[in-house]
């Protein structure tokens, strides 16, 4: 029987991309890997949001795989807390496969670091290493980083353990094809580009859907995910809000990095219409979007970030509600071609989300078509059985 590691820093109950991405796909892989392959999940117990604590064990058998939670310190989402939490995680993962025989390693990384360290531990037993980036940490991080002579240490050794990790894969996959430029440098590797999908849990929720046109005079604008420096929420919210005034209410469901930026910001422009909530469960988060009138997404104003395809898209496109997306690029482009009753801004463009929202002619749409595409279920299915092909 051949053995397969599967390393993904976030996996359920967990709530974030990482942990909807990964925790199906490995219950598909090892569903089609029954008869050949057992398979060693190491994870972390969820720490994605600190406001947020969910029960899960720190070892359990699932048929034929396992799954290891690596305890790791809390933290605010910060740099310096996340590079803690990633030693300790590291650590960890060298322990529990020491003396240890893989004949394929699968990571999952949008920091790169989880992608390192599937490398070393591949590279170590000569296992063929299959990676699906869900992010260019070189790209975000030039962006990101502020203090110039951190930036020139840092990138160069991000740079090094990229050319490592990305020369040795086999394969990897890439979340979004507005990523394939940048990976053209790396030639060994087999590519393909499975994105995000929708999960089931959405699907059946809008089955039952019913268009109400009857809304309310002052309607209200959902955004629910991480609240951190990506996704600039304090560059567009208070400003919009207060220009919004008596017209629109925004809530805001999430936590993250930077979190008392966008508090600061709301207090700064004196803002009364925006509410703010810690994370919720995945059942109390539909009824929120059922009960929103327009749902919304937005990135920082950052040029990696048009290379992006969030996974965010994929969650609100399955409910009728209009999608209001500030996003450039890649992912523009995608919302253009695939989803219907949306209204696209430049990010951190306030004035231009204002004028848009504000001439738009209300109404609710299903998304059929999209839906039947982008179904998690069909996406992982066809990933697995590229991930099986290396065995």
């Amino acid at each position: 029987m051949k053995k397969i590691l599967y390393l993904t820093f976030y996996f359920e109950p967990d709530l974030c991309a990482g942990s909807f991405r990964n925790s199906p796909l490995i219950k598909e892989l090892a569903k089609q890997a029954k008869s050949e392959a057992t398979i060693d999940v190491i994870t972390t117990l969820p720490n994605r949001y600190s406001s947020f604590v969910a029960d899960a064990s720190k070892y359990e058998q699932r048929d034929n795989y396992t799954v290891r939670r690596v305890v790791i310190p809390m933290h605010q989402s910060g740099m310096k807390d996340q590079m803690l939490s990633f030693k300790t995680y590291y650590t960890a993962v060298k322990k529990h496969t020491k003396g240890k025989q893989y004949d394929l390693v699968v990571a999952s990384s949008s920091r790169l670091f989880t992608a390192f360290l599937g490398y070393r531990i591949a590279s170590k037993f000569n296992a063929p290493l299959y990676l699906d980036i869900r992010d260019i940490f070189y790209d975000t991080m030039k962006d990101v980083l502020q203090n110039k002579a951190l930036k020139t240490l840092a990138l160069p050794v991000i740079k090094k353990v990229e050319n490592k990790t990305f020369g040795y894969a086999s394969h990897i996959n890439l979340i979004s094809g507005g990523f394939k430029p940048y990976f053209d440098t790396y030639k060994k590797p087999n590519y393909t580009y499975f994105p995000n999908g929708i999960d089931d849990i959405f699907i059946v929720a809008n089955k039952n859907r019913s268009e109400n046109l009857d809304r309310p005079e002052i309607k209200t604008i959902v955004y629910a995910g991480n609240v951190g420096e990506g996704q600039g929420l304090h560059k567009i919210i208070p400003q919009a809000a207060k220009a919004l005034e008596g017209r629109f209410n925004f809530l805001i469901i999430g936590d993250g990095g930077a979190k008392q930026n966008l508090i600061d910001k709301i207090k700064e422009f004196d803002v009364y219409n925006v509410e703010l909530r810690s994370p919720v469960k995945r059942n109390e988060l539909i009824a929120l979007y059922k009960q929103a009138d327009f749902l919304f997404a937005h990135l920082n104003n950052y040029t990696a970030f048009e290379k992006v395809l969030p996974s965010k898209l994929f969650e609100l496109a399955t409910f009728s509600k209009p999608l209001i997306a500030g996003i450039g690029g890649f992912s523009a482009n995608f919302v253009r071609k695939n989803i219907e009753n949306s209204i696209l801004f430049e990010p951190c463009n306030v004035n231009q989300f204002v004028e848009k929202l504000t001439t738009y002619k209300y109404k609710e749409v299903y998304r059929e078509n999209f839906i039947e595409k982008y179904k998690r279920s069909e996406v992982n299915k066809n990933m697995a059985q590229t991930m099986l092909n290396y065995l």
